[in-house]
């Protein structure tokens, strides 16, 4: 999904989610906060890094899906390694990236990226479980909606939802001009 093809009218972002960017060193680099959501919104995998249950950095790629608020929904397993980090560990990073555009001839890359942090936690009411499911439905899967919803109540008890709420994002692009070459 492209810039252009993105509404952000239906969404309320939430007052705890405070978009900070003054920590990214190149200034010239920063993402617009309207592009951050939109990547938010649309895409449709992120990095998941937390520290596991000893203590160890532990990131793993998710697909996810954002409440349109302040806060990111990851289906897993009912159990398993992440479970049990953010059981000891709450505290996460998460990262997304929007457009990715290799320029080998100049030796970089121009990207747009958005970090999150937050506390992650699971063992959701049932309601907000199956609410997540739906989500991502709509999200991933929205021209077998039907079928995805009757997947998701079969396979209700083995699955397991994390909920990331989010207290601060920060985002970042490059940009490469034609004709210019990056130094």
């Amino acid at each position: 999904i492209y810039y252009d093809d993105v509404s952000l009218h239906h969404y309320t972002f939430g007052e705890e989610m405070k978009y900070v960017n003054d920590t990214v060193r190149r200034r010239d680099r920063l993402l617009d906060e309207q592009r951050a959501c939109e990547l938010l919104a649309t895409s449709e995998y992120g990095v998941l890094s937390m520290t596991d249950e000893e203590g160890r950095p532990y990131g793993i790629p998710v697909n996810f899906v954002w409440n349109g608020e302040d806060a990111v929904y990851i289906h897993c397993a009912p159990d398993g390694k992440k479970l049990r980090a953010i059981e000891r560990h709450p505290a996460v990073s998460f990262c997304i990236f929007g457009r990715v555009n290799l320029l080998p001839d100049r030796f970089t890359t121009e990207y747009e990226s958005v970090v999150l942090t937050g506390s992650a936690r699971a063992n959701l009411a049932p309601e907000e479980r199956m609410h997540a499911l739906e989500l991502l439905v709509d999200k991933l899967s929205p021209d077998f909606k039907e079928l995805g919803l009757k997947y998701s109540e079969k396979s209700f008890h083995r699955v397991q939802i994390i909920r990331i709420d989010f207290t601060e994002y920060s985002g970042k692009r490059k940009k490469v001009l034609l004709g210019m070459r990056d130094e």
